[in-house]
């Protein structure tokens, strides 16, 4: 029998089971998907910890590519053999073989590999309506990038660059701060020692940003709505440091008439025609060469609960895989 990860109680790493389960037969608009890669995000450990509640026992996992073993009755989009990838759906992605609807499946055009695609579904496309609908980044624009060395962070320095953007990157160190920059972000801020706000007042001559991306949460509130000019855009989508805390809404007002949102891919990505379009989009970057992810992390399916506390500790940069 195949092996995926469960857990039957919320907590750290250690709840983490690697066990025999068994997969069946893929139903109608199914597929069955034996996993080449599995990506990590935070948010699996926000599922882990109970942060973000699931039923248990679960799996867990929103993020992976691999091969399609076999196709239930009505599905013609696919057939065995033909590589795949996707994000979403309920948790599960930590396992050899899975079966999968096939309205999450976006099929991988030659030039993309299977490990790259499984760091991009959930990151990329998180990406995509980060700078292209939930404030559509312009040339010229400065934008400000929490965690620019992060998973999403280096790939949204290399999009935004593409965009002809300037990006402002918040990172831990030294080494981080060179990595980012490596990927696109113009200038970076070791926040460690500098304090973000001063800094983007600096380097935009007082101006501020017209948005701020931010995946840390409680520790760069409400430091982050001080960086923003009048009328800019506050996009809090993680939360790695701790929720932001409750604030009474004229803040907003107080501090320059500004714009709050808690946006998720789950939404952006509900209609199938939006994905498609979404991962189009990324996949035309990625082939044109102007953004390249591969995971600079990898390990065993069974060594998840490691890689869960790599990434809690800041340990890791960029991108993350399970090899099954």
């Amino acid at each position: 029998m195949p092996n995926a990860i469960r857990f039957y109680q919320v907590g750290g790493p250690e709840v983490l089971q690697f066990e025999s389960v068994s997969v069946g037969e893929p139903g109608p608009g199914e597929v069955r998907i034996r996993h080449t890669a599995v990506g990590v995000n935070y948010i699996d450990t926000y599922q882990r910890s109970g942060l973000y509640k699931l039923p248990l026992p679960s799996g867990l996992g929103g993020e992976g590519a691999g091969v399609v073993e076999a196709i239930g009755p009505g599905v013609a989009e696919l057939k065995a053999g033909d590589r795949v990838a996707y994000s979403g759906g309920a948790p599960g992605a930590y396992a050899e073989v899975r079966v999968m609807p096939i309205d999450r499946l976006v099929k991988l055009p030659e030039g993309v590999s299977d490990r790259a695609a499984a760091t991009l579904m959930l990151k990329g496309l998180t990406v995509q309506y980060l700078l292209r609908q939930t404030y559509v980044v312009k040339a010229g624009e400065t934008i400000l990038l929490h965690a620019a060395a992060g998973g999403i962070g280096l790939i949204a320095c290399q999009w935004a660059r593409a965009l002809g953007a300037t990006v402002i990157g918040t990172v831990g160190t030294d080494a981080k701060a060179e990595l980012a920059k490596a990927n696109g972000c113009t200038h970076t801020i070791v926040y460690t020692r500098e304090n973000f706000v001063e800094k983007v007042k600096e380097i935009t001559g007082g101006k501020g940003v017209p948005v701020v991306y931010d995946a840390v949460g409680k520790d760069t509130f409400p430091g982050s709505l001080d960086c923003l000019s009048p009328r800019g855009m506050f996009v809090s989508f993680g939360n790695s440091s701790g929720p932001v805390p409750p604030f009474e809404i004229l803040l907003l007002s107080q501090k320059g008439s500004l714009y709050a949102t808690r946006p998720t891919l789950v939404t952006y990505t509900a209609k199938r025609a939006d994905l498609l379009k979404m991962a189009e989009e990324m996949f035309a970057l990625v082939l044109s060469g102007k953004l390249k992810n591969d995971a600079r992390q990898t390990y065993a399916l069974k060594d998840a609960a490691q890689a869960h506390r790599d990434l809690e500790s800041r340990k890791t940069t960029g991108s993350t895989v399970l090899i099954p």
